[in-house]
């Protein structure tokens, strides 16, 4: 189940960033709030702009940032990064891949962020 928190934060930031490849994981629910919210947004592209999963490793985040699906200016929006010790692990390791420059933790959910001209940072918020 999305938590409500978490699909607040998923269309305030296409909204905000207006991203145009979306990726929505596991989620039809999800996927046609996003289509019915934003008539201009496009799924299935090769590059993607934003991606909200359920599920992120390393090694999947590093296959694909190598292919080229992920970019710079790109955005992860992981849900329920603290259910459970296994996905609070992998958000640690992502958190301090160097490709990743910017994570929030708003314990709901966890917000990636590729941005090469920036500083690392990380941020725990409350939402």
């Amino acid at each position: 189940m999305n938590d409500k928190k978490t699909v607040n934060v998923l269309l305030k930031s296409i909204s905000h960033f207006n991203f145009k490849n979306v990726e929505i994981e596991s989620s039809q629910e999800i996927e046609s709030l996003v289509k019915d919210t934003f008539q201009n947004i496009n799924f299935d592209e090769i590059q993607v702009d934003f991606l909200f999963t359920e599920q992120m490793n390393a090694s999947k985040f590093a296959t694909l940032f190598s292919e080229g699906r992920l970019h710079n200016g790109s955005m992860i929006l992981i849900n329920g990064i603290h259910q459970d010790r296994q996905k609070q692990q992998e958000w640690e390791n992502l958190i301090a891949s160097p490709n990743i420059t910017v994570s929030i933790d708003m314990f709901h959910c966890g917000a990636l962020f590729i941005r090469k001209e920036q500083v690392k940072e990380h941020f725990t918020i409350r939402i």
